[in-house]
C-alpha cells in the first residue's frame, strides 16, 4: 500500500507538471483555434532564460520565475503581431507550417547561445525540503507543483468560461465582423490570449526545469507529450487537458514502475483507445474550422 501511495503522489505531481507545460497550448487552441507547434520552443526558451538568470545574473529562482515568462511573452507578442496574425484567415495548415518552422529556428538559436550540454536548475532553498505523508517522504517541490497545477487550472477555466473576455473571444471566433461592429478590438484580444499562452509556456519552463532539466531537443519531446495530452483531453478543452494530464501522469508513473519497457506504449495505447471511444477526446469540442 505504501508503494501505491508513493507512486500515486509521484504520478499526480508529474501529471500537474504536464498540465502546466500544456495549458498554454490548450488555451491558445481552445480560444484562438491556433495549434501552436512552437509552444515547446517557448517552454524551452523559458527554461534557458531561467538557467541564465539563476547561474549568471541574480542567482535567484524567484527572479527567474518572474523574468523568464515575461521574456517569453515578448517573443510571443512579436510572433503573433508580425507572423501569425496574417494566417488567421488562411486556415490551420498555414499556422501549423509557420509555427513548426519557428520551432526549428528557435532550436538552432538555442543551441547557438547555450550549447548542447545537459543543464539543470537547482530547486530553491525554500522548497528544497520534504514532507511526510501516509508514512512516506515526498519532496516538497513536487507537492507544490500539484498545488500550482490546480490553481492554474482553476484560473484558466474561470477565464475561458466565466469572464467577459471569454465570451467576447468565443463570439469573435464565430463572427469577427459582428464583434468589430460592437467596437471591440478582437485583434487586441487575440494578441493578449497568445501572449498569455506564451507566459504560461515560459512559466512551465521555469517550474519544470528543476525536475526535468534542460537538454537538446527538449522542446520536441515536450511538444509530443503536450499533443498527446491535448488529444486525450480534447483539443482546446482546459478541463479535458487537466483530466488527461492526470491520467497520463499516473499511467506513465505506474507504467515505469510495473512495466518500464512499455511505459510510452501504454500512453499511446490510452490515446488510441480514447480516440476510438471519443474521437473528439474526453471533454473535447468540435475543432474550429479555418
Amino acid at each position: 500500500m505504501e508503494v501505491i501511495i508513493a507512486q500515486f503522489i509521484n504520478g499526480l505531481s508529474y501529471g500537474m507538471l504536464l498540465f502546466v507545460l500544456t495549458c498554454g497550448l490548450a488555451l491558445v487552441f481552445g480560444i484562438l483555434g491556433v495549434l501552436n507547434l512552437a509552444h515547446g520552443s517557448l517552454y524551452m526558451i523559458g527554461s534557458y532564460v531561467a538557467y541564465s538568470i539563476t547561474t549568471t545574473f541574480t542567482q535567484s529562482f524567484w527572479t527567474a520565475l518572474v523574468v523568464a515568462p515575461l521574456v517569453v511573452a515578448v517573443i510571443a507578442l512579436i510572433i503573433e503581431r508580425t507572423l501569425l496574425r496574417v494566417t488567421y484567415r488562411l486556415g490551420h495548415l498555414s499556422q501549423v507550417l509557420l509555427t513548426f518552422g519557428l520551432a526549428y529556428v528557435f532550436h538552432d538559436l538555442t543551441k547557438l547561445i547555450w550549447g548542447s550540454n545537459v543543464l539543470s536548475i537547482r530547486v530553491p532553498d525554500l522548497l528544497s525540503g520534504s514532507v511526510s505523508l501516509a508514512g512516506q517522504t515526498f519532496p516538497l517541490y513536487r507537492l507544490v507543483i500539484i498545488g500550482v497545477g490546480v490553481v492554474v487550472a482553476a484560473g484558466l477555466w474561470w477565464l475561458q468560461n466565466k469572464t467577459r473576455w471569454g465570451a467576447i473571444i468565443r463570439a469573435g471566433l464565430s463572427d469577427r465582423e459582428m464583434i468589430g461592429a460592437l467596437g471591440i478590438n478582437i485583434n487586441f484580444v487575440f494578441t493578449a490570449i497568445f501572449v498569455l499562452g506564451g507566459i504560461l509556456a515560459g512559466f512551465g519552463g521555469v517550474v519544470a526545469s528543476p525536475i526535468l532539466g534542460l537538454y537538446p531537443d527538449m522542446e520536441f519531446q515536450t511538444l509530443i507529450l503536450a499533443l498527446i495530452v491535448l488529444v486525450i483531453g480534447g483539443l482546446g478543452s482546459i478541463a479535458g487537458t487537466f483530466t488527461a494530464s492526470v491520467l497520463v501522469g499516473l499511467l506513465e508513473t505506474f507504467g515505469r514502475y510495473l512495466f518500464p519497457e512499455l511505459s510510452m506504449f501504454l500512453i499511446f495505447g490510452l490515446m488510441a483507445m480514447i480516440l476510438v471511444w471519443r474521437p473528439n477526446g474526453l471533454l473535447g469540442k468540435q475543432v474550429v474550422e479555418g
